[in-house]
This record gives structure tokens, C-alpha cells and sequence, in this order.
């Protein structure tokens, strides 16, 4: 990999490597209800990212706006119903691994962006049409049978990480459908259509607002160190490495969420997880064969 390259591979490492921390502020919050952490996540996030892309992304805000009024009716409520539908799995999504994390395990959690490629590759071949080698399609048979595995010892963990793993695929898979768009401004959007959805559930559950210190600088926390500065550093990454690099990348966040789990919260690990997360890593390796291999290859020869 060129010198040139090295900065969006490294802006990709860690944007996925500050994902992988993510559940010490989530728990952090723990003595506060789910939906209370994700209001208060989704407002904050509105503020702070609209205030990032009225500063310093305008010409990006134009380019959208000139794209859109350049299509037709039909194409309009096409992306419209997109932005709803990839919203509120977004948001969903969110909920979810908000709640697995802090009443299920930090592993289901993390099993789940283990489990999450694969299920977006499968929804991609299902519903796209796009294209599996026989190596992909044999992975995704041992993932089947790693989430089989885990299931037999705790069928409600593996439960929760299929339900947040394949919110956030299916998500994947509309953003896919949304080539022309910038992803930033996409993700805004959907931030402020979800603080729309999230509105009256908040004012019809809500008490009073929460008046710690403590609460308001992990929501923070979560909101830029969590949410947008790891948005903004993967995309980035994406102008000097291919999509394909960036999906093994991803990886990372779950091997180190995993350990946070077991040597930072003490979260126990018996033998029957053990292999079946084996046959997870097992799975990853075969369906990513062709890109480490190229990788590898691309490294021997620059050496």
C-alpha cells in the first residue's frame, strides 16, 4: 500500500476501532432507560452534525440539491420512501444495540457486527441480484452454522445480535441503492427525520429532562466521539481505499468490543461460545479469502 494511501487506511482502522469502545459510555448511562439514551442521542446528534456540515460541506449540500431537482416525480418518491425506510432501521438499530448492551451481554452486541456483513452480502444476493462465488456462499453456510451453535447455548443473545445485525444490513443495502447522494448529508437527513419519528414518543414518555453532568457529557461523548467522528474518518477512507478493504477493516470493531466485554466488564466466555465464535472468524476468513489474498499478495510485492 502506497504512502499515499496509508491515511485513509489508517482513517478506516480507526473509525472502527472508536466504534468498538463504544459500549463503556453505553455504559456509563446503564441506570438510564434505553429509549431515554437514544432521544437524547438522536437530538444531540442532529445539533452537532448539522452544525459540521453547514460549516464545512456546503458545496456538498448544493451538488445534493442540483441532483434532486434534475429528477423525475417517480425518481423523487423513490429516494424519499429509501430515506424513511433507511431511517427507521437506523434508528431501530440503534435502540437495539443501546438495549443489548446494556440488559442482554456486551457480546451479543458484538456478535452482531460479526454476524452483519454476512447478512448484508446475503440480503445483497437475495435482493439485489449481486453476485456470490461458491467460496461466499460455503462462509455463509458456516456462519448459519456458528449462529445455530451459539443459539443451542443462549438462544436470546443470538436472538438480539440477528435483530441489530440485520437492521443495520438491510440498512447497508438501501444506502447501497443510493449511489448519488452524499452519505453524510444522507445520514443528516435521516438524523433529522428521526428526531421527527422519536418526537412524540418523547413528549408522551419523557419525565423531566436529566440535570447531571454526568449524563449529558456521555451522551455528548456518544454523540461526536461515537457516532459523527467515526462517520466522517470512514469516509474519508473511502476517497483512498476501496469499499471491499474497508469491509474487512470493519472487523475490527467487533474483535475489540468482544474484548471489552471480557477483560475490561468481566463478561464470562465458556467453551461452547468459544467455538462457535471460531466458526464466525472461520467464516470471515473464507468469505474474504479473495481480498486478503490480494492484499497479501499486493504486500509481497511492494517488499
Amino acid at each position: 500500500m502506497g504512502k499515499s494511501n496509508l491515511r485513509y487506511f489508517f482513517a478506516g482502522i480507526l473509525s472502527f476501532a472508536i466504534w468498538g469502545f463504544f459500549s463503556i459510555p453505553l455504559r456509563n448511562l446503564k441506570a438510564f432507560p434505553s429509549e431515554e439514551i437514544l432521544y437524547y442521542r438522536i437530538f444531540t446528534s442532529l445539533v452537532f452534525l448539522w452544525m459540521a456540515i453547514l460549516v464545512f460541506r456546503k458545496k456538498q449540500i448544493k451538488k445534493d440539491l442540483d441532483y434532486l431537482a434534475g429528477l423525475t416525480k417517480k425518481e423523487k418518491n423513490t429516494v424519499a420512501v429509501q430515506i424513511v425506510v433507511s431511517t427507521v432501521l437506523l434508528t431501530s438499530n440503534w435502540y437495539t444495540y443501546i438495549y443489548a448492551v446494556n440488559n442482554v451481554s456486551l457480546q451479543s452486541a458484538a456478535f452482531a457486527y460479526m454476524v452483519c456483513p454476512l447478512i448484508t452480502a446475503f440480503g445483497g444476493f437475495v435482493l439485489l441480484k449481486e453476485h456470490l462465488s461458491r467460496l461466499k456462499l460455503i462462509s455463509l453456510a458456516i456462519a448459519l452454522l456458528s449462529i445455530i451453535l451459539l443459539a443451542t447455548g443462549s438462544f436470546v443473545e443470538v436472538l438480539w445480535s440477528v435483530i441489530i445485525a440485520s437492521l443495520y444490513a438491510f440498512y447497508l443495502i438501501i444506502q447501497r441503492k443510493m449511489q448519488n447522494l452524499d452519505k453524510l448529508n444522507v445520514l443528516a437527513l435521516q438524523i433529522g427525520l428521526a428526531v421527527i419519528l422519536m418526537l412524540p414518543f418523547y413528549l408522551f414518555q419523557h419525565g423531566s429532562v436529566p440535570d447531571t453532568a454526568w449524563f449529558w457529557t456521555n451522551i455528548i461523548v456518544v454523540a461526536v466521539f461515537f457516532t459523527i467522528i467515526p462517520l466522517f474518518l470512514s469516509l474519508y477512507a473511502l476517497i483512498g481505499i476501496p469499499s471491499s478493504t474497508l469491509g474487512i477493516i470493519i472487523y475490527v470493531n467487533p474483535i475489540i468490543a468482544f474484548n471489552v466485554a471480557i477483560f475490561y466488564f468481566d463478561e464470562h466466555v465458556d467453551s461452547h461460545k468459544l467455538i462457535a465464535y471460531f466458526l464466525l472468524v472461520v467464516s470471515v476468513v473464507v468469505f474474504n479469502w479473495s481480498i486478503i489474498k490480494d492484499i497479501l499478495t499486493f504486500r509481497k510485492k511492494n517488499t
